[in-house]
């Protein structure tokens, strides 16, 4: 019964390691950069502005 733990558990490793390849491997559906590009151009809009000074944050 040994003997079968110690084959079983290289069998069930490899095993799990084609079906983990197969799953990495997939081809994914193309994504468009419109998301990213607007977010970082609203990052980019915000960096820019100008802080107030602390005169007029001050009542």
């Amino acid at each position: 019964m040994a003997a079968l733990a110690w084959l079983l558990i290289p069998f069930v490793a490899a095993v799990g390691a084609g079906l983990w390849g197969s799953w990495a491997g997939r081809t994914r559906r193309a994504r468009s950069d419109g998301p990213e590009l607007i977010g970082y151009a609203r990052f980019r809009e915000a960096m820019e502005r100008s802080r107030p000074a602390e005169e007029e944050l001050r009542p």
